[in-house]
C-alpha cells in the first residue's frame, strides 16, 4: 500500500501532537513513519492505517519521539558548529587577517599604557560595546522567527547559539578575575584573543544569521524546493 497525501499530511498532524514541532523534524519522523507503516501493511494487508501507525509509533519506546529528537538535535549541533567554522575560515581573507592584527596591536598598545589594575576593565568594556548592537540584532531575529509559519530547527538554533548568552556572561566573568598582566608576550596575546573570540562573535550574530535560507536550502533539499514554487 503506498501511502496517499492524506496520510502523510495525518502523519505530520501526529508528529505535532506529539511534541515535534520544528517542520525539518517532523519530515524527517514522517518519512521514517510512512516507510514503516507501508512495511507493516505489506506483510499484513488486513491492518488499517491507523493500526499500522500505532505499532509503528511503539517502536519508539515509552518516550516516543524524544530520544530520536535528541539524537537528531545533537547531529545538528555538530553541522551547526561546523557551518560556524567554515564561515570564520571564509571570514578571514587576507584583508580581515590585517585587520585581526591591526585591532590586536591597538588594544595590545592600550592595555601596555594604562595602569595594570585597569586592564580587565578595558576588555569587559570593549565585550559591553559589542553587547549593545548584538543583543538589539538577537531581538530582531527572533522577532523575524515568531512571523514564519513552519518552524525551522536550524534556524532556532542559530538564535540559540548565536553567542548571546557568552557575550552575556563573560564580562561578568572578566569583572570576578582582575588580571595584572607586565609581560609583554602574554599582554599580546590576551589582546588578540579578545579581538579574535569578538570576531567570531560577529560571524555568529552578524554573518550568519543573514545567511539562514541558504543555510536551510543547503541542509535540507524540500526547504528549497518550497521556496521555488
Amino acid at each position: 500500500m503506498k501511502l496517499t497525501q492524506e496520510h502523510i499530511e495525518e502523519l505530520y498532524k501526529f508528529t505535532r501532537a506529539h511534541f515535534v514541532y520544528h517542520f525539518d523534524l517532523q519530515t524527517e519522523l514522517v518519512d521514517h513513519l510512512a516507510y514503516g507503516i507501508e512495511a507493516q501493511i505489506a506483510k499484513n494487508p488486513q491492518l488499517t492505517f491507523q493500526e499500522a501507525l500505532d505499532k509503528e509509533f511503539k517502536k519508539f519506546g515509552v518516550f516516543g519521539f524524544q530520544d530520536v529528537i535528541g539524537e537528531r538535535q545533537k547531529a545538528l549541533s555538530k553541522r551547526y558548529w561546523k557551518i560556524i567554522l567554515r564561515f570564520y575560515k571564509e571570514y578571514f581573507t587576507l584583508p580581515k587577517i590585517v585587520l585581526t592584527l591591526f585591532l590586536s596591536v591597538v588594544l595590545f598598545t592600550v592595555l601596555k599604557n594604562i595602569s595594570i589594575g585597569y586592564q580587565n576593565y578595558i576588555i569587559v568594556v570593549i565585550f559591553l560595546l559589542f553587547l549593545i548592537p548584538s543583543t538589539i540584532k538577537m531581538f530582531n531575529y527572533n522577532r523575524i522567527l515568531k512571523k514564519k509559519e513552519r518552524k525551522w530547527f536550524l534556524e532556532e538554533m542559530l538564535l540559540g547559539q548565536m553567542g548571546i548568552f557568552t557575550v552575556f556572561q563573560l564580562p561578568i566573568h572578566l569583572f570576578n578575575i582582575r588580571f595584572e598582566i607586565e609581560n609583554s608576550y602574554i599582554l599580546g596575546l590576551v589582546a588578540f584573543f579578545t579581538v579574535s573570540l569578538l570576531l567570531l562573535f560577529y560571524v555568529m550574530v552578524f554573518v550568519i544569521p543573514p545567511k539562514a535560507e541558504e543555510l536551510l536550502a543547503e541542509t535540507y533539499p524540500e526547504y528549497k524546493l518550497m521556496h521555488s514554487l
